[in-house]
């Protein structure tokens, strides 16, 4: 009777553990890793012990950045270069089975290899919930927060960091009755900003994602105007 309840659970948990896999490998792939992880006139490109480092011509400013669930990290190298670009260095962070929730802290990493004035922290979708999160539980190492279609789960009402929000007008993913309700979780200097035409999946460059809306922007033009609205509350 033992071996057999012993056999039963070995066979339970060969079950689960290909489920998770399954669903863990099946991830969007970045459109062009070549692109996302060149160097540029003013922006190089580095492979870190932690993900990628996109060093740009800005020498005080950081930005930590959680990939989306599901989503393969250099997917978002397209953006993290407008960003370093405009002057604000980014260091991209790769998660355990493309999911943040597995890597919350991964940030701290990051903090203690670098040196700079100021630091920010974001990510997109489930990314930007970990962040938020994380933030939440450090918020004197942070002056910012960078939201992509995303809303943390934990209290930053008394943060003095600042906070952005951005999200598409045709996100189809987004739960907006959730991000209604993390507004009460949110600091005084708390900026929410609404991207017309923009939709979930183009704030990355990984192709379409199931259940999303259809963009009427490109995605250079949501990326970029995400950097412009980043710039105008980060300063």
């Amino acid at each position: 009777m033992k071996k057999k309840v012993i056999s039963i659970t070995v066979i339970i948990a060969c079950l689960l553990a290909a489920a998770f896999f399954g669903y863990t490998g099946n991830y969007y792939h970045c459109v062009d890793p070549k692109e996302a992880t060149s160097d540029t006139e003013n922006v190089d490109v580095e492979k870190t012990d932690f993900g990628y480092f996109y060093d740009g011509p800005g020498t005080d400013k950081c930005l930590i950045f959680y990939p989306g669930g599901l989503v393969e990290d250099i997917a978002y190298g397209g953006l993290l270069k407008k960003i370093a670009d405009s002057g604000t260095d980014c260091a991209l962070v790769h998660m355990p089975f493309n999911l943040a929730v597995f890597g919350m802290n991964r940030a701290e990493k990051v903090t203690k290899e670098y040196d700079y004035e100021k630091w920010y922290i974001g990510g997109h979708s489930l990314g930007g919930a970990m962040a938020g999160n994380y933030a939440a539980e450090h918020q004197k190492s942070f002056d910012g927060l960078l939201l992509l279609a995303a809303y943390p789960t934990k209290d930053l009402s008394r943060s003095s960091m600042k906070v952005l929000s951005v999200y598409g007008s045709n996100d189809h993913v987004l739960e907006r009755d959730k991000l209604k309700s993390a507004r009460s979780l949110m600091p005084s200097d708390y900026t929410e900003q609404v991207i017309d035409g923009g939709n979930h999946g183009h704030f990355g460059n990984y192709g379409r994602q199931k259940g999303d809306g259809r963009a009427t922007i490109s995605t250079d033009e949501q990326q970029s105007e995400t950097v412009s609205l980043m710039n105008k509350v980060f300063q």
